[in-house]
Protein backbone atom coordinates (compact mmCIF):
# COMPACT_ATOMS: atom_id res chain seq x y z
CA UNK A 1 0.00 0.00 0.00
CA UNK A 2 1.21 3.43 -0.90
CA UNK A 3 0.67 5.59 2.06
CA UNK A 4 1.25 8.87 0.52
CA UNK A 5 -1.09 8.53 -2.53
CA UNK A 6 -3.57 6.78 -0.17
CA UNK A 7 -3.19 9.96 1.87
CA UNK A 8 -3.66 12.16 -0.91
CA UNK A 9 -6.91 10.46 -2.14
CA UNK A 10 -8.24 10.62 1.48
CA UNK A 11 -7.13 14.02 1.36
CA UNK A 12 -9.23 15.02 -1.33
CA UNK A 13 -12.73 12.50 -0.06
CA UNK A 14 -12.35 14.91 2.93
CA UNK A 15 -12.86 17.74 1.09
CA UNK A 16 -15.69 16.76 -0.75
CA UNK A 17 -17.68 15.94 2.34
CA UNK A 18 -16.26 19.70 3.36
CA UNK A 19 -17.96 20.79 0.36
CA UNK A 20 -21.09 18.83 1.11
CA UNK A 21 -21.70 20.08 4.57
CA UNK A 22 -21.02 23.97 3.34
CA UNK A 23 -23.72 23.61 1.37
CA UNK A 24 -25.62 23.01 4.54
CA UNK A 25 -24.54 25.08 6.21
CA UNK A 26 -25.50 28.13 3.86
CA UNK A 27 -28.77 27.81 4.26
CA UNK A 28 -31.46 26.84 6.92
CA UNK A 29 -31.44 22.90 7.81
CA UNK A 30 -33.33 20.57 9.58
CA UNK A 31 -32.02 19.10 13.14
CA UNK A 32 -32.79 15.42 14.21
CA UNK A 33 -32.12 14.08 17.63
CA UNK A 34 -30.71 10.59 17.75
CA UNK A 35 -31.10 8.11 20.16
CA UNK A 36 -28.80 9.22 22.56
CA UNK A 37 -29.94 12.53 22.30
CA UNK A 38 -27.74 13.92 20.02
CA UNK A 39 -28.29 16.33 17.03
CA UNK A 40 -28.15 14.93 14.06
CA UNK A 41 -28.56 17.52 10.59
CA UNK A 42 -28.77 16.83 6.99
CA UNK A 43 -24.68 17.82 6.75
CA UNK A 44 -23.71 14.91 8.77
CA UNK A 45 -25.91 12.56 6.50
CA UNK A 46 -24.52 14.03 3.23
CA UNK A 47 -20.64 14.25 4.15
CA UNK A 48 -21.09 10.01 5.29
CA UNK A 49 -22.98 9.57 1.60
CA UNK A 50 -19.64 11.52 0.21
CA UNK A 51 -17.52 10.15 2.42
CA UNK A 52 -18.50 5.79 1.64
CA UNK A 53 -18.95 6.77 -1.47
CA UNK A 54 -14.96 8.00 -1.83
CA UNK A 55 -13.53 5.28 0.32
CA UNK A 56 -15.65 2.87 -1.41
CA UNK A 57 -13.70 4.02 -4.84
CA UNK A 58 -10.60 3.50 -3.57
CA UNK A 59 -8.75 0.52 -5.45
CA UNK A 60 -8.01 -1.52 -2.20
CA UNK A 61 -11.74 -2.82 -0.51
CA UNK A 62 -11.32 -1.82 3.57
CA UNK A 63 -14.26 -2.16 5.72
CA UNK A 64 -15.97 1.44 7.09
CA UNK A 65 -17.15 2.50 10.72
CA UNK A 66 -18.65 5.35 10.37
CA UNK A 67 -20.84 7.37 13.06
CA UNK A 68 -23.94 7.35 11.05
CA UNK A 69 -23.98 3.71 10.34
CA UNK A 70 -22.39 1.78 12.98
CA UNK A 71 -24.64 -1.47 11.93
CA UNK A 72 -23.39 -1.47 8.66
CA UNK A 73 -19.79 -2.58 9.73
CA UNK A 74 -18.86 -6.30 9.98
CA UNK A 75 -15.33 -5.68 11.98
CA UNK A 76 -11.53 -5.10 10.39
CA UNK A 77 -10.41 -6.56 7.54
CA UNK A 78 -7.63 -10.20 7.60
CA UNK A 79 -5.03 -7.18 8.16
CA UNK A 80 -6.93 -5.70 10.98
CA UNK A 81 -7.32 -2.51 9.40
CA UNK A 82 -10.78 -0.94 8.81
CA UNK A 83 -11.82 2.97 8.27
CA UNK A 84 -13.12 5.07 11.10
CA UNK A 85 -15.33 8.26 10.14
CA UNK A 86 -16.98 10.48 11.66
CA UNK A 87 -18.62 12.47 8.97
CA UNK A 88 -19.15 15.74 10.93
CA UNK A 89 -17.86 15.88 14.20
CA UNK A 90 -18.98 19.17 16.57
CA UNK A 91 -22.84 19.04 15.42
CA UNK A 92 -23.51 21.29 18.12
CA UNK A 93 -20.90 23.74 16.86
CA UNK A 94 -22.37 23.22 12.98
CA UNK A 95 -25.84 24.51 14.46
CA UNK A 96 -24.21 27.50 16.46
CA UNK A 97 -22.53 28.10 13.42
CA UNK A 98 -18.92 28.96 15.00
CA UNK A 99 -17.11 27.13 12.59
CA UNK A 100 -15.30 24.70 14.81
CA UNK A 101 -16.74 21.29 13.40
CA UNK A 102 -14.74 18.81 11.10
CA UNK A 103 -14.68 15.83 9.16
CA UNK A 104 -12.88 12.93 10.34
CA UNK A 105 -11.42 10.12 8.45
CA UNK A 106 -8.62 7.24 10.03
CA UNK A 107 -7.06 4.23 8.66
CA UNK A 108 -6.73 2.11 11.75
CA UNK A 109 -4.35 -0.97 11.78
CA UNK A 110 -4.24 -3.23 14.58
CA UNK A 111 -5.51 -0.93 16.44
CA UNK A 112 -3.80 2.19 15.80
CA UNK A 113 -4.41 5.14 13.47
CA UNK A 114 -2.16 4.72 10.49
CA UNK A 115 -3.21 7.69 8.73
CA UNK A 116 -5.63 10.69 9.53
CA UNK A 117 -7.61 13.26 8.25
CA UNK A 118 -9.12 16.35 9.94
CA UNK A 119 -10.60 18.95 7.27
CA UNK A 120 -12.63 22.16 9.29
CA UNK A 121 -14.25 23.62 6.28
CA UNK A 122 -16.00 26.53 7.63
CA UNK A 123 -12.34 27.66 8.95
CA UNK A 124 -10.57 26.42 5.97
CA UNK A 125 -7.96 24.44 7.58
CA UNK A 126 -6.61 20.70 7.49
CA UNK A 127 -4.51 18.46 9.14
CA UNK A 128 -3.71 15.15 8.27
CA UNK A 129 -0.50 12.91 8.61
CA UNK A 130 0.09 9.29 7.88
CA UNK A 131 2.99 7.04 9.19
CA UNK A 132 6.25 7.39 7.33
CA UNK A 133 4.76 10.12 5.56
CA UNK A 134 4.88 13.17 8.87
CA UNK A 135 1.63 15.50 10.08
CA UNK A 136 0.96 18.31 7.98
CA UNK A 137 -1.65 21.43 8.14
CA UNK A 138 -2.92 23.21 5.59
CA UNK A 139 -4.61 26.79 5.42
CA UNK A 140 -7.05 28.25 2.81
CA UNK A 141 -6.58 25.66 0.38
CA UNK A 142 -2.27 26.89 0.81
CA UNK A 143 0.71 24.29 0.74
CA UNK A 144 0.99 21.34 3.17
CA UNK A 145 3.24 22.63 6.30
CA UNK A 146 4.99 20.33 8.68
CA UNK A 147 3.95 20.68 12.13
CA UNK A 148 5.15 19.83 15.20
CA UNK A 149 4.08 19.18 18.99
CA UNK A 150 5.85 21.98 21.75
CA UNK A 151 6.20 19.94 23.73
CA UNK A 152 6.85 20.36 27.69
CA UNK A 153 6.54 24.24 28.36
CA UNK A 154 9.64 25.64 30.20
CA UNK A 155 9.70 25.46 33.88
CA UNK A 156 7.48 28.47 35.80
CA UNK A 157 5.21 28.76 32.26
CA UNK A 158 1.78 28.06 32.26
CA UNK A 159 0.56 25.11 30.33
CA UNK A 160 -1.82 26.06 27.49
CA UNK A 161 -4.43 23.75 27.79
CA UNK A 162 -7.07 23.19 25.42
CA UNK A 163 -11.21 22.49 26.29
CA UNK A 164 -14.01 21.67 24.99
CA UNK A 165 -16.76 24.55 24.21
CA UNK A 166 -19.67 21.98 24.47
CA UNK A 167 -18.69 18.87 27.20
CA UNK A 168 -17.08 20.56 30.46
CA UNK A 169 -16.45 18.04 32.67
CA UNK A 170 -16.41 18.38 36.40
CA UNK A 171 -13.57 16.51 36.61
CA UNK A 172 -11.51 18.60 35.19
CA UNK A 173 -11.35 21.27 37.69
CA UNK A 174 -9.20 18.39 39.71
CA UNK A 175 -6.89 17.55 36.94
CA UNK A 176 -6.00 20.98 35.99
CA UNK A 177 -4.96 21.97 39.84
CA UNK A 178 -2.64 18.80 40.02
CA UNK A 179 -1.30 20.53 36.45
CA UNK A 180 -0.55 23.74 38.12
CA UNK A 181 0.02 27.08 36.26
CA UNK A 182 -2.29 27.19 33.40
CA UNK A 183 -4.34 29.34 30.61
CA UNK A 184 -7.41 27.72 28.94
CA UNK A 185 -7.49 27.38 24.97
CA UNK A 186 -11.21 26.86 24.32
CA UNK A 187 -12.25 24.88 20.81
CA UNK A 188 -15.27 22.33 19.61
CA UNK A 189 -14.79 19.43 17.71
CA UNK A 190 -11.24 16.98 16.96
CA UNK A 191 -9.62 20.73 17.00
CA UNK A 192 -8.29 20.20 20.41
CA UNK A 193 -6.29 17.57 19.23
CA UNK A 194 -5.20 19.50 16.38
CA UNK A 195 -4.27 22.42 18.64
CA UNK A 196 -1.91 20.13 20.45
CA UNK A 197 -0.46 18.55 17.33
CA UNK A 198 0.67 21.90 15.95
CA UNK A 199 1.69 23.41 19.04
CA UNK A 200 -0.73 25.98 19.99
CA UNK A 201 -1.49 24.62 22.93
CA UNK A 202 0.34 21.49 25.73
CA UNK A 203 -1.87 19.77 26.83
CA UNK A 204 -5.90 18.34 26.14
CA UNK A 205 -7.38 16.10 28.96
CA UNK A 206 -10.74 14.66 28.09
CA UNK A 207 -12.57 13.59 31.24
CA UNK A 208 -16.07 13.02 29.60
CA UNK A 209 -17.34 10.79 26.99
CA UNK A 210 -15.64 10.32 23.43
CA UNK A 211 -16.54 7.54 20.68
CA UNK A 212 -13.60 6.08 18.77
CA UNK A 213 -14.63 8.20 15.44
CA UNK A 214 -14.22 11.59 17.42
CA UNK A 215 -10.26 10.98 17.92
CA UNK A 216 -9.04 8.54 15.66
CA UNK A 217 -8.15 10.87 12.54
CA UNK A 218 -6.59 13.91 15.18
CA UNK A 219 -5.10 10.55 17.09
CA UNK A 220 -3.01 10.02 13.93
CA UNK A 221 -2.13 13.73 13.52
CA UNK A 222 -0.87 14.59 17.06
CA UNK A 223 0.92 11.06 17.19
CA UNK A 224 2.96 11.81 13.97
CA UNK A 225 3.70 14.99 15.02
CA UNK A 226 5.42 13.77 17.83
CA UNK A 227 2.75 13.67 20.80
CA UNK A 228 0.88 11.38 22.47
CA UNK A 229 -2.51 10.25 23.43
CA UNK A 230 -3.06 8.63 26.30
CA UNK A 231 -5.62 6.78 28.70
CA UNK A 232 -5.24 7.82 32.51
CA UNK A 233 -3.20 4.42 32.94
CA UNK A 234 -0.13 5.72 30.65
CA UNK A 235 -1.55 3.37 27.94
CA UNK A 236 -1.71 4.63 24.10
CA UNK A 237 -5.55 5.22 23.18
CA UNK A 238 -6.52 1.92 21.09
CA UNK A 239 -9.11 1.51 18.24
CA UNK A 240 -8.44 -2.61 18.42
CA UNK A 241 -12.29 -3.47 19.68
CA UNK A 242 -14.40 -1.14 17.53
CA UNK A 243 -17.55 -2.76 19.10
CA UNK A 244 -16.43 -0.85 21.90
CA UNK A 245 -17.51 2.83 20.45
CA UNK A 246 -16.64 4.56 23.72
CA UNK A 247 -13.28 5.55 24.49
CA UNK A 248 -11.86 5.71 27.86
CA UNK A 249 -11.01 9.13 29.38
CA UNK A 250 -7.90 10.21 28.14
CA UNK A 251 -4.89 12.70 27.40
CA UNK A 252 -3.30 14.32 24.78
CA UNK A 253 0.42 15.45 25.32
CA UNK A 254 2.29 17.46 23.43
Amino acid sequence: MDVSALLDSVEGIANDAGEAIMAVYARDFSIEEKEDKSPLTEADKAAHEVIVAGLKALPEAIPVLSEENTEGFDGADAAGRYWLVDPLDGTKEFIKRNGEFTVNIALIERGKPLLGVVVAPALEVSYLAAEGVGAFKVEKGGERRPIRVAGKPAEGAAWRVVGSRSHPSPDLAEWLEKLGRHDMVPMGSSLKLCLVAEGAADVYPRLGPTCLWDTGAAQAVVEQAGGRVETLEGDALSYATPTQHLNPHFVVWG
